[in-house]
Formats: C-alpha cells, structure tokens, sequence
C-alpha cells in the first residue's frame, strides 16, 4: 500500500519552484490536512468542501480545473495514507513557522466552515499543531483569527 502511495505522489511531484521547494507536493500535502479535518467529525458538508477548495484556489493561485484535480487527488491520497507523518514532517522540512502558522489557520477555516467544533476536529487541531511545532500562542491566534466574526 505505501509504495502504491509512493509511486502515485511520485508521479505528480514536479520539479522545485525557484525557491528549491517542491511545489505541487506542498499543494498536495495541505489539501490532505484541510481534507483530514472535513473528515475528522461524523460529517462533511458542502460548507467544508467549498472551503477547501477557496482556500486551495486563493493560496495556490489555481485555476477552477486545477483546484479540483487537486481537491480529488487530496481525497484519494487522504484516503490511502496511514497516517499524517509523512504530510507533517515535508511541511516541517520545507515551510518555515509563519507558513506552518498559515496552514493550521486554513484548517481551522475548514473546521469552522460548519459552524460548529467538533470534539474529533479539536482533537486533531491540536495534534496538527504539535505535529507542526506550532506554539500554543501561534495555535491560539491561528484559530481567533480563522473563527467567523459572528461565533466571536
């Protein structure tokens, strides 16, 4: 199973951006992480996926056929993976705090899109940030700032 996993982001992996960082394996890995939290609770709704795919549109700079690809190739990864070590420690390897800071936002805006804190979602935000090395005070701000003005 994982090297059918291997082989597949294998396949898609372009070559690095100007900066030496591999870009499309970084597109790749957050749309798993903002997956894993739409999937973290009992349900996932429309508000989550279309938040998804808004945040891979305006971060990326995709366009609309991209974004879906992307959005797919996340749920078949999502699905295949075991566990979300290999996504935390490429996101550890090649973004630095403030863009790891960035990434737990954009999950906690996938959290958010329903309305509601899920105790699994908690749960996974906080093993997420961990996993990342995000500080409690980074944590706390990424979720103040992702919450919706009207649950403030």
């Amino acid at each position: 199973m994982l090297n059918k996993l291997s082989d597949f982001l294998s396949t898609i992996i372009a070559p690095a951006n100007a900066d030496g960082r591999p870009e499309h394996t970084l597109q790749l890995t957050t749309a798993v992480l903002l997956i894993e939290v739409m999937q973290s609770d009992a349900e996932s709704t429309d508000e989550e996926q279309a938040t998804i795919l808004k945040i891979l549109k305006e971060r990326f700079q995709l366009p609309d056929a991209e974004v879906a690809q992307l959005s797919e190739l996340g749920h078949r990864t999502a699905k295949a993976a075991n566990d979300l070590h290999q996504f935390t420690s490429l996101i550890n390897r090649e973004l630095d705090l403030p863009e790891k800071v960035r990434i737990i936002e954009y999950m906690w805006q996938v959290a958010y899109a329903d309305r509601q804190i899920s105790a699994h979602e908690n749960h996974l935000m906080r093993r997420m940030a961990d996993l990342l090395h995000i500080s409690h005070g980074d944590y706390v701000a990424a979720k103040m700032r992702a919450k919706p003005a009207d649950l403030k």
